[in-house]
C-alpha cells in the first residue's frame, strides 16, 4: 500500500538511500537532515514537508563542463535529482539549490521559491501557479509550457531561460535581472493582464 509518514514517526535525518518511494506520503512530515540519495521519489507527495539539510541525488563530479557551464559541486539539497511528478505544492522551498533538478510536470502551486537556484532545471509543463519566485535563479532553465499563472517573479534572472508556451497570465515581472533580450526564449507566450519589467501591464508581450 502506499507509503506513509505518518506510520513512522519522526522521519529527521533518516536514512532513504536507494529506496523505492514512489507514490510516498511525506506531506507534513519533518524531513530535516534525510538521505534520499539513489532513492526513487516520482510522484511523492512533499506537500508542506521540512526539507532542510535534506539530501538528493546530485550531478556527476567528472571535472568535466557539461552545456557550456562547470558542474557545481554537491553542496545543495536536490541539485539534479529526479522529482518529475513530484508535488511540492505549498511546500516552502525558500533558497533551495535546485540545480540541474527534473521537474518535469511538478505541482509547485503556490511554493515559496525565493532566493531558489533553479539553473539549468528543466520544468516542463510544470505548474507553478501562485508561486513565489523573488530573486531566483533560472538561468538557462527550461520552462516549456510550464504554467506561471499569478507567479512573483521580482528580480528573477531568466538569462538563455526557454519560456516557449509559458503560461504567464497575471504574472509580476519586475527587477533588473529580467534580462529578456539576454538570451531569453518567450516563443508563444501567453502574457494576460501580466506586469512587465518597465510597470505596464500587457496582454500581447512584454
Amino acid at each position: 500500500h502506499r507509503w506513509a509518514a505518518e506510520h513512522h514517526g519522526n522521519l529527521s535525518k533518516a536514512k532513504f538511500t536507494k529506496a523505492d518511494l514512489r507514490g510516498a506520503d511525506f506531506r507534513g512530515a519533518d524531513l530535516r537532515g534525510a538521505d534520499f540519495r539513489g532513492a526513487k521519489l516520482r510522484h511523492a507527495d512533499l506537500r508542506g514537508a521540512r526539507l532542510k539539510g535534506a539530501r538528493f541525488d546530485a550531478p556527476p563530479k567528472t571535472g568535466k563542463r557539461a552545456n557550456g557551464f562547470q558542474l557545481p559541486e554537491c553542496q545543495s539539497y536536490c541539485a539534479g535529482a529526479d522529482l518529475s511528478g513530484t508535488d511540492f505544492s505549498g511546500t516552502n522551498l525558500n533558497f533551495a539549490v535546485l540545480v540541474g533538478t527534473n521537474l518535469t510536470g511538478a505541482n509547485l502551486a503556490g511554493a515559496w521559491m525565493s532566493g531558489t537556484n533553479l539553473t539549468g532545471a528543466n520544468l516542463t509543463n510544470a505548474d507553478l501557479t501562485l508561486a513565489i519566485l523573488v530573486q531566483a535563479n533560472l538561468t538557462r532553465a527550461n520552462l516549456t509550457s510550464a504554467t506561471l499563472e499569478s507567479v512573483d517573479l521580482t528580480a528573477v534572472n531568466v538569462t538563455g531561460a526557454n519560456l516557449t508556451r509559458a503560461n504567464l497570465t497575471g504574472a509580476y515581472l519586475d527587477g533588473p535581472d529580467w534580462r529578456l533580450p539576454a538570451g531569453a526564449n518567450l516563443t508563444g507566450a501567453i502574457f494576460s493582464n501580466t506586469t512587465c519589467p518597465n510597470g505596464t501591464v500587457t496582454s500581447t508581450g512584454c
